[in-house]
């Protein structure tokens, strides 16, 4: 067998192993939107959920989504913009900046549950802020890091050297250099990083199930008293997200339409996740195709 021929069956080998893995993917998309999407409805997007009755919504699930992932965005993201800039900018080549990178390393490949059971004993027992909104961001803050601050460390260091060059010639210096140089030039891809960790945010369930609470107190939205259990802003209250939400649906069994709302539900989340991702794209592609045509 000569090497064009071998290379041709190695290459429609894998092309076979993408194109299967492909069409499970598909397949396992299309059976959950399928059967979720016609339980979708304005009612069901907006309405609270009921226990035991039937013709409940994610109302409050998926306002808790997106408020859980605003919160920890701002706190993880600040901290891991930081982190990146001084690996890539500012760290040199030693033994403390390898146990770093080491440390990040481990955390990004730490189960979500591990992470959740230390949210647990760490901020809902020890710091006291029991089945929170703080405490599953502050959870979630360490699921994020690592793979937001390896993001943004890549991002920076894929900006050209005669960037950097170019703004110390022109008698910046090196902070300024950083700031009003290579982190727009790096833009891009920090923002699409940023978006693409949301939706792994946005769907994660396990380490909330001991931080954020399994339960989602019903919210006045007139009322914006921080302090407040019901108001949504609240950042003390429990907060069952959607995620959340379906784990419990699949658990509990005490909702008589439970599967018909979980099906919603799940619908609802995959739609999520796949704009985050799509959105992330087109945002990248955008952002680029600004910067180069500039």
């Amino acid at each position: 067998m000569n090497a064009k021929r071998s290379d041709k069956i190695a290459t429609g080998v894998l092309y076979g192993i993408s194109a299967t893995i492909v069409l499970i993917l598909a397949a396992l998309l299309l059976y959950i939107l399928a059967r979720g999407l016609p339980h979708i409805s304005w009612e069901f997007l907006t309405q609270p959920s009921r226990a035991y009755q039937e013709g409940g919504g994610i109302g409050i699930q998926l306002f808790n989504s997106f408020y859980l992932l605003f919160i920890t965005m701002l706190i993880s993201f600040p901290i891991s913009l930081g982190a990146g800039i001084y690996l890539s900018e500012y760290a040199k080549k030693n033994w403390v900046t390898d146990i770093i990178r080491t440390s990040i390393e481990i955390l990004s490949s730490l189960p979500s549950v591990v992470v959740g059971l230390f949210g647990f004993l760490v901020f809902v027992i020890q710091f006291g802020y029991g089945f929170s909104i703080i405490s599953g961001a502050l959870a979630l803050t360490f699921f994020n890091l690592p793979l937001l601050t390896r993001n943004v460390e890549e991002s920076l260091q894929a900006v050209h050297y005669t960037q950097r060059e170019a703004g110390l010639a022109l008698g910046l210096s090196r902070w300024e250099t950083v700031l009003r140089i290579v982190v727009p030039e790096a833009t891009p891809g920090i923002l699409t990083g940023v978006i693409l960790s949301s939706g792994r945010i946005f769907g994660e369930a396990a380490a909330l199930i001991y931080t954020a609470g399994q339960s989602a107190p019903a919210l006045d939205f007139t009322n914006w008293n921080p302090l407040s259990v019901s108001s949504p802003i609240s950042i003390f209250r429990q907060a069952e997200t959607l995620a959340v939400h379906i784990w419990k649906i699949n658990t509990e069994g005490t909702m008589p339409d439970g599967a018909a709302v979980s099906a919603g539900a799940s619908a609802v989340l995959i739609i999520a996740v796949l704009l985050f991702n799509f959105g992330a794209r087109a945002v990248g592609k955008r952002l680029y195709k600004k910067m180069t045509s500039a």
